[in-house]
């Protein structure tokens, strides 16, 4: 089993805790744009991988490591290196994205959909596989069953889903979500942990998306 992080163009992490992430995985991946970030804090990475569209041509010169170039445009680098990281790591137990948000309002809102989407694509929390997005502020992951949360009490907690059908019945948080139609991403945010382990209980099965601040 091992640990991945994947390091996306968005703001590089500041705090320890991203940073302790970066340091302790098994294997780093460097979606393209990242790149120069990761050269100006000393770090090499495994491999990077994109379409090359965005990379730092000098950074990309002084790098020699492996180098994964997809042409295809119907996804962002994002996803590519997702895609690839599923497929060379199949025992992944652990799967760390950091640099998905910060910069641009427009790519952080599509990077955190894209947890939802992998969580559909790959079915990852049935299969036992951690998929985080940690920032110096929040981490977000997704769910798409009934799920038991260890968050901490006084936690902020926020859902939101692609699906305004789905029900969810929650325990633990100070403003229970029971009855709440999800039909706007500002339904079920701005929540809090009022006891350490929280649970969700979905009408059916969907992707939410869960981002602890």
């Amino acid at each position: 089993m091992s640990t991945v992080v994947i390091v996306a163009a968005g703001s590089f992490p500041r705090t320890e805790y991203p940073r302790y992430l970066l340091r302790s995985a098994d294997h780093l991946v460097c979606c393209d744009g990242a790149l120069g970030t990761l050269e100006r804090h000393g770090i090499v990475p495994e491999l990077v991988i994109g379409d090359m569209d965005s990379v730092c041509s000098r950074a990309l010169g002084r790098f020699h490591g492996e180098k994964v170039r997809v042409a295809e445009q119907e996804t962002n680098d994002l996803t590519k290196a997702f895609t690839f990281v599923m497929e060379r790591w199949p025992d992944a137990e652990r799967i760390t994205i950091l640099g998905a948000s910060g910069r641009r309002e427009d790519h952080t809102l599509a990077n955190y959909s894209l947890l939802m989407e992998y969580e559909r694509r790959f079915r990852l929390s049935s299969r036992g596989i951690r998929v985080e997005m940690v920032s110096d502020y929040t981490t977000a992951f997704a769910v798409s069953s009934d799920a038991t949360l260890h968050v901490g009490q006084g936690r902020s907690v926020s859902l939101f889903t692609a699906d305004p059908t789905l029900q969810i019945r929650s325990e633990g948080l100070h403003w229970p979500t029971d009855g709440v139609c999800l039909d706007n991403w500002w339904k079920a945010s701005l929540n809090r942990a009022d006891r350490d382990v929280i649970t969700l209980a979905l009408s059916h099965e969907a992707p939410v998306l869960v981002i602890l601040s």
